[in-house]
């Protein structure tokens, strides 16, 4: 897959067949420094009252940490993803588009969208979805990174003769903390945002290899050499590799009209 695809076509590459990817993803994370996990504090500050729709949601992960809740709907456009999500005690899980969700006009009470916007080629048509389906004063979760997020990793792609690697690790679509609380607020009133503190400090080459692979596929002999030495010199000269995180939460009302 190079640097050229499309979100959607990206997405499909790294989740259709396979929950892998994500899940070498979510292990890197339990490196952050900050005590409370991204899941924790992220379960504080949904609104989980009556009637939750988690749209691509992923293997799920979220409520296994959280735990369920009642009247939960999950959804994601990957069939492997919905697999495990079936796994979530009592949700009801749909295999569907997020800007074709099925669902009648204002019959939820709060949507979650937690790090998927950037996978959509569109995803104000997403936002308009999201605004379509929940009811007047239901509310919006997000969660998007920063253009900064983990831009650690990006020095590691001319290591590996990778130069796109940024590319890969960057969003598409402008989908970042930065542009998006404009995006959400078109069709949205009350928009906050709020920043997760968190650092990764990583103290082998593993995690960070298998984020990498996770990412772009597997490594060649020479190219794994090269990405292990350059990341183990970091944590020698520093004692960890550091990786610094830019996650934010935005949340909003569904406007009266």
């Amino acid at each position: 897959m190079t640097g050229d695809a499309t979100a959607s076509a990206r997405a499909t590459s790294q989740y259709a067949t396979t929950t892998g990817n994500l899940t070498a993803r979510i292990a890197l994370h339990a490196y952050g420094t900050n005590p409370q996990s991204w899941f924790a504090w992220l379960g504080e500050r949904l609104p989980l009252a009556r009637d939750v729709l988690e749209v691509g949601a992923g293997t799920g992960e979220l409520w296994h940490r959280i735990g369920p809740r009642r009247r939960l709907t999950l959804t994601d456009f990957s069939p492997a993803m919905c697999a495990r999500l079936r796994e979530v005690p009592g949700a009801r899980v749909l295999r569907c588009d997020a800007t074709y969700l099925p669902f009648r006009a204002g019959t939820v009470d709060a949507v979650i969208a937690n790090s998927m916007l950037y996978h959509l080629d569109d995803p104000d048509a997403a936002l308009r979805e999201f605004a379509r389906v929940l009811r007047p004063g239901g509310r919006l979760a997000v969660a998007v990174n920063g253009r900064d997020h983990m831009a650690e990793l990006n020095t590691l792609g001319p290591v590996i003769g990778c130069p796109d690697l940024a590319v890969r690790f960057h969003h598409r679509n402008d989908v970042t903390a930065e542009a998006t609380p404009a995006r959400v607020a078109a069709h949205f009133t009350d928009v906050t945002v709020e920043r997760y503190p968190d650092e990764l400090v990583v103290p082998a080459a593993e995690p960070i290899l298998a984020y990498i692979v996770s990412m772009i596929g597997p490594l060649t002999v020479a190219e794994e050499s090269a990405a292990r030495a350059a990341i183990e010199a970091r944590i020698d000269a520093e004692g960890a590799f550091r990786v610094r995180k830019h996650t934010v939460l935005i949340s909003a009302t569904r406007g009266s009209r």
